[in-house]
């Protein structure tokens, strides 16, 4: 047992652990949008219900120390990663029923708790397999193999299911098959975790008298009692609630007939245009973002991060009312994604630096699931307003949303953010 931790490498195992993170969240969360939509199912229904399945990223916070106390973080990640290949598989079982949307909406539900469940037992593996400095140096790579992760899952599968759709002439078959190699793919890689993921030695399963240590109300407070914690909880809402309601209806209304209001795009161009090139744009402005705050400081760069993600939300009202051809729709997505990126880089500082004190760790989880309800709530209602209102004039009130959060800077404590900075 122990000649196996020393001979598998952390660079073995930690691209796939996170690369199986990012699979099920993005086929949850964005891919079943775009899957429901070919499968006819109503705008506002897909928005309602999809919007839903955040909500496990909202309150996982709450059972993250049962991970803890039962069991050992590797066995919740085998059982977890099992768990979700079933999940997948049942969805793409019953895609070809007639009540495929109820099946495959608790399936997905279900999964949606085991995939934060594991993203749990991941990040504890991760601080209990590497040394401290192994988790700096591989905190890059894992971020990578995530990321490409949700390039797999909403490019390269819905660009096979666009092929298959066209090669078969049967929709719910073509998604069926893409669905099924995904869980597929996260059958065999636990196949290779349950070989490769090594057992640490502080990783042992703890005693059910370690639940008295955990103090829930104190920590709650202690983040309530932050200084100006209603603005910072404002902020963490408001933030990206246009942008929220934007991600939630962009790929319905890139797949939506021209006379309805949207551009007609193919299920495989919706694939390159919004999960290929816009989920690499994303991703580069991340980098840019990470390099420009390391260089100007948080304090300098939030407001004009905070425009870059929103001003490009602009594209999308002048997509609606246009109508262009598809060769200016993939630069206007591209630099809509990428000012996404850019801009959502200070949200994601600005939390890092605000989460202090002896419980920095539980609050940044509760800042992050205050940050999911805020994904959530604007998803929950887009489908109603955009159905009410039409593509043109949703996509103005997505702009004119944007405001509540740009107001919020002026309001949040920056005290933190100069402090961190200047005693690094």
């Amino acid at each position: 047992m122990q000649h196996q931790v020393k001979t598998h490498s952390p660079g073995i195992f930690i691209p796939t652990l996170y690369f199986v993170a990012g699979i099920p969240y993005i086929i949850i969360n964005t891919v079943s949008v775009i899957f429901y939509k070919k499968l006819e199912v109503d705008n506002t229904q897909i928005a309602l219900w999809t919007s839903f399945l955040y909500l496990p990223w909202v309150i996982k916070m709450f059972w993250g120390p049962i991970v803890d106390i039962y069991s050992t973080k590797r066995n919740w990640i085998l059982y977890t990663q099992l768990a979700m290949s079933c999940c997948l598989a049942i969805v793409a079982f019953c895609l070809q029923l007639p009540n495929f949307f109820f099946i495959s909406l608790a399936a997905l539900t279900i999964g949606a708790f085991i995939s934060a469940t594991y993203d749990i037992a991941t990040d504890g593996f991760y601080l209990l397999a590497l040394s401290p400095e192994q988790q700096a140096f591989f905190v890059g790579i894992r971020s990578v193999f995530y990321r490409l992760a949700i390039i797999f899952g909403s490019g390269i599968l819905v660009v096979l299911a666009g092929q298959l759709e066209v090669y078969l002439d049967n929709i719910p078959l073509s998604w069926a098959i893409a669905i099924g190699f995904s869980a597929i793919i996260l059958a065999l890689l636990l196949m290779v975790h349950r070989l490769t993921l090594p057992f640490p030695d502080a990783d042992q399963q703890k005693h059910l008298e370690n639940t008295d240590k955990i103090p829930f109300l104190k920590i709650i407070s202690s983040y309530f009692q932050q200084e100006k914690v209603t603005f910072i909880i404002a902020f963490i809402l408001l933030y990206r609630f246009g942008e929220a309601m934007l991600v939630k209806m962009a790929s319905l209304f890139l797949l939506d007939k021209p006379e309805l209001g949207g551009l007609g795009l193919t299920t495989s161009e919706v694939g390159l245009v919004y999960g290929t090139f816009g989920v690499i744009s994303l991703i580069g402005g991340g980098i840019l973002g990470g390099l420009v705050i390391a260089k100007y400081g948080l304090k300098k760069c939030l407001f004009p991060m905070a425009l870059a993600l929103n001003l490009p939300n602009v594209f999308y009202v002048y997509m609606a009312y246009v109508q262009p051809p598809l060769i200016l729709v993939y630069p206007l997505v591209s630099i809509e994604q990428f000012g996404y990126g850019f801009g959502l880089t200070a949200f994601s500082v600005y939390l890092m630096y605000t989460s202090q004190g002896e419980y920095k760790t539980s609050h940044f989880a509760i800042s992050t699931g205050i940050m999911a309800l805020g994904m959530m709530l604007p998803g929950i209602i887009s489908g109603y307003l955009q159905n009410f209102l039409g593509y043109p004039l949703f996509f103005v009130l997505v702009c004119l949303l944007t405001i509540p959060g740009m107001v919020t800077l002026f309001f949040i404590p920056l005290t933190a953010v100069t402090h961190n900075q200047t005693s690094q």
